[in-house]
């Protein structure tokens, strides 16, 4: 799988007690918290955009 040619940050606020087992559920997994949301992102986006959804025209997404 291709890695993204540019990144953006994503700020987001979360329970202290859910960041602290989420990141102990990634460290279980050998992947870190970052990884794991891309990784969320991706089937989210492929969920509801289908895997092709990179072919669809930059505008559609601005």
């Amino acid at each position: 799988m291709p890695k993204e040619n540019r990144t953006a940050r994503l700020t987001l606020l979360i329970d202290p007690e859910k960041k602290a087992a989420f990141e102990e559920l990634c460290k279980q997994e050998d992947v870190t918290p970052s990884q794991k949301v891309r990784q969320f992102i991706r089937e989210y986006v492929e969920q509801k955009l289908g895997q092709d959804w990179r072919e669809q025209r930059a505008e559609d997404f601005d």
